[in-house]
C-alpha cells in the first residue's frame, strides 16, 4: 500500500508558467515506528520522481511544507510524514496554521495497527470509552479532509479525494491521512489506471450573473469605495489584474497581511496595510468607506478593527471570494468567484464607471502622510537599543525589489505590515492568520525552495527563535541559503506591551519580569554557528547593515543577532484591537483600561 501511495503521488502533477510540473514537489520525513518500515522503503525507491527531505522537528517540516505552498500561490504543494503518537502530534498546530491560511499541505502520520493484535504499541493512545481513537484523532478539527487507512484498498478512494481538496480554491486547506502501521505494508492487487499521470489545473470559478449585477450596481453608486486585497489575490494569480481594476475604476487598495504585496508599494493607489497594523491613510480611507471590495480576505479582526473600522452607516461590503463562508460574512453582497476571474468580468460591468477624483486625492494626501512617518520611524540611528522599525528600516534598504522578508508571530508582523515596503508579488511572506511562533526559520527553508532564485531574508524574535530553531542545520543540509535577523529583545516583548497597555503590570513576559532564580546571556552567535550557520552580532543599525551586506555574498545560511528595545512600538497608524480587558481588579491602571475598552466597543458595527 505504501508503495502505491508513493506511486500515486509522484504520477499527480500540475501546470506552472504554460509547463506541466509534478504537483508534489517532494515528501519531508521524520522516519519513527509506524512509517520507516513501509512507507520509509517506498520512498527511498522512489526518490528520484519524489524527492524526501529531513528535517529535525515535525512541526518545522510542516511549516517549511506550508511555506512552499503558499509561495507557490497554491500551485504546488508538499507532504510530510511521521511515526505515530508525538511524531504525529507535533504536526497538529502546523496543520491548524494551515486551515487558517487555506493552505494545502498533505499529512500522512503513521498510526496504530488496524488488526489491532499487538494493541497497546508504543505511544499508542487509548480512549476507555472509545476503540477506534488513536492519536491522529487531534487532526479531525484542524484537516479539511480526514481519513485513517484501515485496508489497503481504500487509498482507491482516499488519494483522490484528498488530492481534490488540496486543489480546489473553496475547499483548499490541509488534508491528513492517518496509516495504519500494518497496512502500509499489506499488498493489494491495484488497476494500472490508478498510477497514470493526471494534470490538475486551477479552477476558475465565474461570476454569477445575479450576484455580478448586485455588485456593479452598489459599486456604482459608491462614493468612497475601497478596495481590500487578500491573500486570495495572490493565488488567483490577480494581481495584474488588481492593478487593472483599481487603476480603471480609480479606487484605492488597502492590504491585509496576507494581501500585502499585491501591488507595488509605490503605486499611487496602494494605502499599504490595512486594520489595527494599518496605515494611517488605509484606516482614514476605510473609516469613511461606503463600500469595501473585499477580494480574497477572510476578514478577520485585524483586518476590520474588530469590526469597529468601518464607521460609515451605509457602507456596504462585497465579498469576492471562491469560498461561499467567507463571501457571505457580515451580511456582505456575496460575489463568489475566482478572484482574477471575479474583477474582469465585475470591471466589464462598471464599464467607464470611475470613483470621484476627491476619494483619489484624499488618498494621495494621506499617503504622502504616510510615507513621512514611514521615514521618520525607520530613519538609522545611534541607539544602543535600535526599535524593530529601525532595524526594519535597515533591512530594508539593504534589500533588493526581488527580495522576500519572511515573519510570522510577535511584535514583526505588526511592524512589517505597517512599515515594509514590497515592491514585487511575493515579497512579503508572513504567517499571521494563525500568529504561530517557530514558522519563521522553517518557512523560510519553504519559500527559499519555492524560490530559489530570489533572496530569502527571516527576520524573527528571540522568542520565537528560542522556540524553534533546529532548522537551521536543516537550511545547512538542504543548501536553502538564508539571510536570518534575529532581534534580541530578552523576553516576549510585543506581549509584554499588550499586557500593560490592557492595564497589567509587567509580568512573566520579559526576562527581567519572570520570577527568575537567574538571568540567562543567550549567546545566539554561538548557538546559531553551533548548528552550521555563518553567525555574528551587530553592536548597532550601521553594522547590521554591513553584516547584511556580508550575508548576501556568503555560501550558507547568516544569521545576524541585534538587540533591540523591547518598549518601542511604532505609534504611528494603527487601530484599535479588541482584547477584553477585565471588569473587575484591584489595579487602578486595569480599571483605567476597562474603561477605555467599554468606550471603544460603542464603536464596533456587527450587525449592519
Amino acid at each position: 500500500m505504501a508503495q502505491a501511495l508513493v506511486r500515486f503521488l509522484a504520477a499527480q502533477h500540475t501546470e506552472l508558467d504554460r509547463a506541466e510540473v509534478p504537483l508534489l514537489a517532494g515528501v519531508w520525513a521524520i522516519f519513527g515506528h509506524g512509517n520507516v518500515a513501509a512507507l520509509g522503503e517506498a520512498l527511498s525507491a522512489a526518490r528520484d520522481s519524489l524527492p524526501t527531505f529531513r528535517a529535525h522537528n515535525e512541526q518545522a517540516m510542516a511549516h517549511a511544507a506550508i511555506a512552499f505552498a503558499k509561495a507557490s500561490r497554491r500551485r504546488r504543494m508538499m507532504a510530510c510524514t511521521t511515526s505515530i503518537g508525538p511524531g504525529a502530534t507535533n504536526m497538529v498546530t502546523a496543520a491548524a496554521v494551515a486551515h487558517v491560511n487555506r493552505l494545502p499541505v498533505l499529512l500522512l502520520p503513521g498510526d496504530v495497527f488496524a488488526n489491532r493484535r499487538p494493541d497497546p504499541v508504543l505511544q499508542q493512545v487509548e480512549d476507555f470509552g472509545d476503540g477506534t481513537v488513536s492519536a491522529n484523532d487531534c487532526f479531525r478539527p484542524v484537516s479539511r479532509y480526514f481519513d485513517r487507512i484501515t485496508r489497503p484498498e481504500q487509498i482507491l478512494n482516499a488519494l483522490p479525494r484528498a488530492l481534490q481538496v488540496l486543489t480546489d480554491p473553496a475547499e483548499c486547506g490541509p488534508v491528513t491521512l492517518g496509516l495504519c502501521q500494518d497496512v502500509q505494508a499489506e499488498a493489494f492487487d491495484y488497476p494500472e489506471s490508478f498510477f497514470e499521470k493526471r494534470v490538475w489545473r486551477c479552477r476558475r470559478i465565474r461570476p454569477d450573473d445575479a450576484e455580478l449585477h448586485a455588485a456593479a450596481e452598489r459599486l456604482t453608486q459608491a462614493r468612497t469605495p475601497l478596495i481590500i486585497a487578500g491573500g486570495g489575490v495572490h493565488y488567483s494569480g490577480a494581481t495584474d489584474a488588481l492593478c487593472a481594476f483599481a487603476e480603471r475604476h480609480g479606487i484605492p487598495v488597502a492590504e491585509t497581511q496576507a494581501g500585502k504585496s499585491a501591488l507595488p508599494h509605490d503605486h499611487p493607489l496602494n494605502l499599504g496595510s490595512i486594520g489595527v497594523t494599518g496605515t494611517s491613510a488605509a484606516n482614514v480611507i476605510a473609516t469613511e468607506a461606503d463600500v469595501v471590495l473585499a477580494i480574497g480576505t477572510r476578514l478577520q479582526d485585524f483586518t476590520t478593527g474588530s469590526w469597529a473600522l468601518f464607521r460609515n452607516a451605509a457602507r456596504q461590503i462585497i465579498g469576492l471570494n471562491t469560498q461561499p463562508f467567507d463571501a457571505g460574512k457580515h451580511r456582505a453582497l456575496p460575489l463568489v468567484a475566482d478572484a482574477r476571474a471575479g474583477l474582469e468580468e465585475l470591471s466589464q460591468k462598471l464599464s467607464s464607471w470611475r470613483a470621484p477624483e476627491t476619494l483619489r486625492q484624499q488618498a494621495r494626501d494621506e499617503k504622502s502622510r504616510w510615507t513621512e512617518a514611514v521615514d521618520k520611524a525607520t530613519a538609522s540611528t545611534n541607539a544602543a537599543l535600535p526599535s524593530d522599525a529601525q532595524v526594519i528600516g535597515a533591512v530594508q534598504r539593504f534589500a533588493s525589489p526581488s527580495d522576500i522578508v519572511v515573519s510570522a508571530a510577535g511584535g514583526l508582523p505588526g511592524e512589517l505590515h505597517k512599515l515594509w515596503q514590497a515592491s514585487m508579488p511575493g515579497g512579503y511572506h508572513l504567517e499571521y492568520g494563525y500568529s504561530c511562533m517557530g514558522y519563521e526559520i522553517a518557512g523560510g527553508i519553504g519559500v527559499k525552495m519555492a524560490c530559489p532564485d530570489r533572496e530569502v531574508i527571516v527576520m524573527v524574535g528571540d522568542g520565537s527563535y528560542l522556540m524553534m530553531n533546529s532548522e537551521i542545520a536543516t537550511s545547512i543540509l538542504l543548501g536553502t541559503r538564508l539571510t536570518i535577523v534575529v532581534l534580541d529583545n530578552r523576553g516576549f516583548g510585543c506581549i509584554n506591551r499588550l499586557q500593560r497597555a490592557t492595564g497589567g503590570e509587567s509580568f512573566n513576559n520579559l526576562f527581567e519580569h519572570t520570577d527568575h532564580a537567574a538571568l540567562p546571556d543567550i549567546d545566539f552567535v554561538a548557538h546559531a554557528s553551533s548548528l552550521g550557520a555563518q553567525a555574528e552580532k551587530a553592536r548597532s543599525v550601521a553594522e547590521l547593515e554591513e553584516a547584511l551586506a556580508r550575508a548576501r555574498s556568503a555560501d550558507r545560511t547568516s544569521v545576524i543577532v541585534i538587540e533591540t528595545d523591547p518598549l518601542i512600538a511604532t505609534e504611528a497608524g494603527g487601530h484599535w484591537w479588541d482584547v477584553a480587558v477585565p471588569e473587575v481588579s484591584t489595579r487602578e491602571a486595569v480599571r483605567d483600561a476597562r474603561a477605555h475598552y467599554e468606550t471603544a466597543l460603542q464603536q464596533q458595527r456587527l450587525g449592519d
